[in-house]
C-alpha cells in the first residue's frame, strides 16, 4: 500500500472536513491548506456558498470531502450540486485513505475518517512515529507507528462537552465556557474555575499518561503532533506538544487525493 511518505501532493483541490459540531474546508495548492474557513454545521447554505466561492477564487473544479457526520454531509453534498461544475469526491466512497493500520475490518470501519485522514498528514509532517491529539469535540489520541501503520489510540469527551455535562447533571453547576485558565493561578478560587481547571488539567493529563503509555509499548517515544478546534488553548505552552497543526485533517485528505490520482496514473 502507499504511504504518505510516497505521496507528493500537486495540483488544486477543495478540502472539506464535516466534523461533528463544524465544517472546516480550504483550497489545498500543492498539498497546503490556504484560507482556511471553518463554520457551524448549522449554516449549511454558508457553507455551500463558502465553497463555490473558493472553487471559483483558486480556479479548481475538485472538491474532495470526508465526514464524520452523515446527516451533515450528505445535505451539504446535495447543496453543492447547484454549483454543477463543481466535482464532489467523496472519501469513503470515491476515494480511499492511504494507511496502513492493526485494526480489524469491523474496528477500521468505525474509525473516524477524521482521525484516519489526521494520521495520514501526521505521518508525512513526522516521517517517524507520532501520536495524533485531536482537540475537538471529542478528543481523541492515537499512535501511528515507524512505518506509517495506525495502531488504534483512545476516544474521550472534548473540553466543552465535559463541561456541558457538568452543567447538565449536577443541579448546583454553571454553564461555563472553555477558556485556558491562569497559568498563574494554581488552585481554583470558584466553582466556575474548578471546572475550567478540571477539564484544562485533566485533559492535559490524559494526553500525557496515553503518550507514555504508547511510547513504553513502542520502545521509543514518539512525536506528539496536536490539532483540533482546542488544541490552541489546550496545548500552548504544553512541552509534550512538538507541533501544533490546525489544518491536519485537511492536508489528510489533499494526500489521498493525490494518492487515488496517482493510482490511476
Amino acid at each position: 500500500m502507499t504511504t504518505p511518505d510516497d505521496i507528493t501532493p500537486s495540483g488544486s483541490i477543495l478540502a472539506i472536513s464535516v466534523g461533528n459540531t463544524n465544517t472546516a474546508l480550504a483550497a489545498c495548492i500543492d498539498g497546503e491548506p490556504v484560507h482556511r474557513v471553518t463554520m457551524p454545521n448549522t449554516s449549511l447554505d454558508a457553507i455551500a456558498k463558502a465553497t463555490a466561492a473558493a472553487a471559483e477564487e483558486h480556479a479548481t473544479d475538485i472538491a474532495v470531502l470526508a465526514t464524520v457526520n452523515r446527516t451533515v454531509s450528505g445535505n451539504l453534498v446535495h447543496a453543492l450540486q447547484a454549483t454543477p461544475e463543481l466535482q464532489v469526491l467523496q472519501i469513503g466512497v470515491d476515494l480511499g485513505i492511504p494507511l496502513k493500520h492493526t485494526l480489524d475490518d469491523e474496528a477500521i470501519r468505525g474509525t473516524g475518517q477524521d482521525r484516519l485522514l489526521s494520521a495520514v498528514a501526521a505521518f508525512r509532517i513526522a516521517r517517524q512515529a507520532c501520536v495524533v491529539v485531536d482537540a475537538g469535540t471529542a478528543v481523541t489520541v492515537d499512535f501511528v507507528d515507524g512505518e506509517g501503520t495506525f495502531h488504534g489510540g483512545a476516544i474521550a469527551p472534548g473540553v466543552r462537552m465535559s463541561l456541558r455535562a457538568l452543567h447538565d447533571h449536577p443541579d448546583a453547576l454553571p454553564d461555563v465556557e472553555f477558556a485556558a485558565p491562569d497559568a498563574e493561578i494554581p488552585y481554583a478560587r470558584n466553582t466556575r474555575e474548578a471546572m475550567i481547571h478540571g477539564v484544562f488539567y485533566g485533559t492535559r493529563g490524559l494526553v500525557r499518561q496515553l503518550a507514555e503509555r504508547y511510547a513504553i509499548a513502542y520502545d521509543a517515544y514518539p512525536t506528539i503532533i496536536a490539532t483540533g478546534g482546542d488544541a490552541q488553548a489546550l496545548f500552548e505552552g504544553e512541552e509534550l506538544i512538538e507541533r501544533n497543526v490546525p489544518d491536519l485533517t485537511l492536508r489528510g485528505i489533499a494526500l489521498a487525493y493525490t494518492a487515488a490520482v496517482e493510482a490511476d496514473a
